[in-house]
């Protein structure tokens, strides 16, 4: 499956990535790839997915654009959350160690792939 791709090699690339996964405007997954349990990373994206959404809206308004993504930063990990289009979301998610520039850079590349592969 071209997603599963997309996905293994985003956390391959991703120094202390945990996982990255796939999820549909329902926050529901539509495919993952983690060094976690999966219970645990769909867990988390279909709610950061709902987040990411609900964002958009809020900001639609605004003169800036329309969000692309969010950065969610804890004491203990990073998430990084991006709309690959109007239904579909990416999530990564990484211990705090995680260096966030090549984070980003890998991230954004997963999802102009993920763009192309919908």
């Amino acid at each position: 499956m071209p997603f599963q791709s997309v996905l293994k090699e985003l956390v391959d690339s991703v120094p202390h990535a945990v996982g990255a996964i796939l999820v549909d405007w329902e926050g529901e997954a539509v495919q993952e790839y983690c060094h976690c349990d999966s219970y645990d990373m769909r867990f988390v994206a279909a709610h950061k997915g709902i987040v990411l959404s609900r964002l958009r809206e809020t900001h639609a308004d605004n003169q800036g654009g329309v969000i692309e993504d969010v950065v969610v930063t804890s004491e203990r990990q990073i998430l990084l959350i991006g709309a690959v289009d109007p239904d579909y979301s990416l999530v990564l998610q990484a211990d705090r160690a995680c260096p966030m520039g090549l984070a980003r850079y890998h991230f954004n590349n997963a999802l102009t792939r993920l763009k192309k592969e919908l």
